[in-house]
């Protein structure tokens, strides 16, 4: 499906600073001449996923996936019945979930995610992802990105740069539909993993996931897993959590001119508004320092015109 939008002039954001600052910004790293030109090679900006450019409420999407996969594996685990937190991801129990923390959410995703190979994994991903239904919108989670991103990715595209995705979320999970929305290949996903081995078996090779963390990136992981896995420090950062604070630190303030923005869920109405008590999604020191660094925060309720994508 075509990522691009029509107008790749942020078509579906409203007239305002917000919008105003972006293209000042692409502007000025693309005009030769210009004191903040920056060459191509160089124009490298990164995004953060959930809440930056698809739905992360009520939960985000991954634990969608992890909430069906138990549901799915229950009948083969009956001690889940009584134990914390499978008891209450099969209760129904969705702030009962979120309270247990990391610990037990990375558990959760140790039961559902490991023990299979990555061809396995992402084929389950896939199938999940082409049917699954967000519980309040009713509409596949593909559809629930958003289009003034989709149109700031076309925009940063159509001047030479490199986008990649930078996330807390599992980076093979994401990988099975980053490029189909939101034109991201693969090897520009930047995410946390588990353990992987290469085995041999029956003379078959495969890349086995093992129920153990390799890399969370989250908060000031992902300037880390930039700096790994890019190996040129952006340029531009999009982010909606202070999960996301460390990243955009990093990237305005380096050698380059730099640029940084929030995305501040704050329409209830058209999506869902959240910030300061938002657990996981919490957004507090970047509404409160963001400005003062000079980063741009963006109001949905004000600055988009248009949320999701047709």
């Amino acid at each position: 499906m075509n990522t691009e939008p029509a107008n790749p002039l942020l078509s579906s954001w409203r007239n305002g600073a917000p919008r105003q600052a972006i293209l000042d910004f692409v502007a000025r790293v693309t005009t030769a001449g210009h004191p903040d030109f920056v060459p191509s090679a160089d124009r490298i900006a990164v995004f953060d996923n959930d809440g930056t450019l698809w739905v992360e409420q009520p939960l985000p999407v991954q634990a969608h996936f992890v909430i069906d996969r138990i549901r799915a594996l229950a009948p083969q685990h009956p001690e889940w019945q009584g134990l914390q937190p499978f008891k209450a991801v099969l209760d129904g129990d969705l702030a009962g979930v979120m309270a247990v923390g990391m610990d037990g959410l990375a558990e959760l995703v140790m039961a559902t995610h490991a023990g299979m190979s990555t061809d396995a994994f992402a084929g389950l991903v896939r199938d999940w992802i082409a049917t699954a239904r967000h519980p309040r919108f009713n509409r596949p989670y593909t559809d629930l990105v958003y289009q003034p991103m989709l149109d700031v990715l076309a925009l940063l595209r159509a001047h030479d740069f490199k986008t990649f995705i930078v996330s807390a979320g599992g980076v093979e999970f994401m990988r099975t539909f980053c490029e189909t929305i939101y034109g991201v290949p693969p090897e520009q996903v930047i995410g946390s993993s588990i353990v992987t081995r290469y085995v041999v078996k029956d003379g078959e090779p495969a890349l086995m996931r093992e129920p153990k963390l390799h890399f969370f990136g989250d908060k000031e992981g992902k300037p880390v897993a930039i700096n790994a896995h890019i190996g040129r420090r952006p340029i531009a950062a999009f982010g909606n959590s202070d999960g996301d604070f460390a990243m955009l630190e990093w990237i305005t303030r380096g050698p380059l001119a730099g640029f940084g923005l929030i995305v501040h869920h704050d329409d209830a109405d058209r999506e869902y508004a959240y910030d300061r008590d938002a657990g996981l999604a919490r957004l507090a020191r970047g509404l409160d320092e963001g400005p003062g660094r000079g980063w741009t925060i963006v109001h949905v309720k004000d600055d988009w015109d248009r949320v999701f994508r047709l």
